[in-house]
């Protein structure tokens, strides 16, 4: 072997053992980073089989079975304390069902991505408006790895939601609105094929409503799966094909027309909206 061949096959050694000692750097102190979970070419299939869930002696969710189809965008309506957050962080695996199963039709936790209710999240701690929406790319950089990437990656959702001059902005100082802005741009970031959101619309004007909705439909359209917990009736009649009329119970399951009908509506004490 010459000189230049023994300084490649040194130089290949030397490459495979610094991606050993990196991967077993993530693995052993970056356990949010997960490059092999690859995102799907297909979003799965998300059934619930039998599904009960509860708090203490309360039960929130009980006995829910049913199926979102891959690509469907979905609207679970419901009085308040229906279940319908906790059926959504069910699907997060955020809780634990006590009786029946969820199934991911084979995809990991890490192909879904959840927005919560604003006012779930405490906002007072020191992070600024760019820096927790580049959160939403975690699982892609870790915290070992260089984030200039991540970083462009969140100034430009900032930008998409209208919030391109408030990167540095600390989130404590944005209204309901701008906040809900900023959670969008975060979950842009994960380039999940599953999405959970939680009243995402709460708290904002219509404008802002517009916008997002927007967003979600495009989202949509690039073949994500959409579940939405929704209290607006008009919204889900005019943008969300299917619907789930919740109270604990799973009252109707299908397309919109035919599950927000005025009985259906009345079992689950709900107006027509």
């Amino acid at each position: 072997m010459n000189h230049g061949a023994l300084l490649a096959a040194a130089a290949r050694h030397a490459g495979a053992g610094v991606a050993r000692g990196r991967a077993t750097l993530a693995r052993r102190f970056d356990g949010g980073y997960r490059p092999a979970e690859a995102v799907p070419a297909d979003p799965p299939a998300i059934a619930l089989a039998g599904v009960t869930i509860g708090y203490g002696s309360r039960i929130a969710v009980e006995a829910v079975t049913g199926e979102f189809p891959p690509g469907s965008m979905t609207a679970i309506v419901g009085p308040n304390g229906a279940g319908k957050s906790t059926l959504l962080k069910a699907l997060a695996g955020m809780v634990r069902p006590r009786t029946g199963t969820v199934s991911l039709g084979g995809a990991r936790i890490g192909d879904l991505a959840y927005l919560p209710q604003a006012d779930a999240v405490d906002r007072s701690f020191p992070v600024s408006a760019g820096e927790f929406a580049a959160l939403g790319g975690w699982r892609r950089v870790g915290a070992f790895r260089p984030a200039a990437e991540i970083a462009l990656e969140a100034a430009a959702a900032l930008a998409r939601v209208g919030l391109a001059e408030m990167a540095e902005r600390p989130i404590a100082e944005m209204s309901v609105g701008q906040f809900r802005r900023i959670l969008f741009a975060r979950m842009s970031l994960r380039q999940a094929r599953v999405l959970l959101l939680d009243e995402p619309f709460a708290a904002v004007d219509t404008a802002t409503t517009a916008e997002l909705l927007e967003l979600v439909r495009g989202w949509h359209r690039e073949g994500c799966t959409i579940i939405a917990a929704l209290h607006d009736l008009g919204q889900v009649r005019d943008h969300f094909p299917n619907a789930v009329v919740l109270a604990r119970r799973a009252i109707a399951w299908g397309i919109t027309p035919e599950a927000l009908t005025p009985d259906n509506l009345a079992r689950a004490g709900l107006d027509r909206g």
